[in-house]
């Protein structure tokens, strides 16, 4: 499967995942929620990487590690957050914020990683950065 195959599956999957955390943390604190939900996490990307035969602890001291460990902080924080949010807010203000990720992650792979920039790219962000004020202003 090419990388849009995976790309909409994880849009079907993390479609669910602020309706559900919204749920749940209506009487679990998100904290707690985050714990569990992200325990399932590592358990199934475990069973990924056994089922892959991936050598882990070869990866762990690899010279590009500091940006896996660096990702996965900026993720613990951006996921309690969120979780913290979707426990006080509602998905339809939260998540569109949220979302922006997507915004602030384009312009970090031009700003950063010389990925080009074109007039389609800047029309999607305006677009993107309207629909959040659109959807999440009350």
């Amino acid at each position: 499967m090419n990388y849009i195959g995976w790309s909409v599956i994880a849009l079907v999957a993390y479609t669910l995942v602020a309706p559900l955390m919204k749920i749940a943390t209506e009487s679990i604190p998100s904290d707690v929620a985050t714990v569990v939900s992200n325990t399932i996490l590592v358990i199934v990307a475990l069973v990924v990487v056994a089922a892959a035969d991936h050598p882990v602890a070869e990866y762990v001291t690899h010279p590009k590690a500091p940006y896996m460990y660096a990702a996965g902080f900026c993720l613990a924080v951006g996921i309690l957050a969120y979780y913290r949010a979707l426990s006080m807010g509602p998905v339809s203000v939260v998540t569109p914020v949220f979302g922006l990720f997507l915004v602030t992650s384009s312009i970090a792979g031009v700003a950063v990683l010389d990925e080009p920039f074109t007039a389609r790219k800047a029309a999607g962000i305006g677009f993107a950065l309207l629909a959040v004020y659109f959807t999440s202003v009350e």
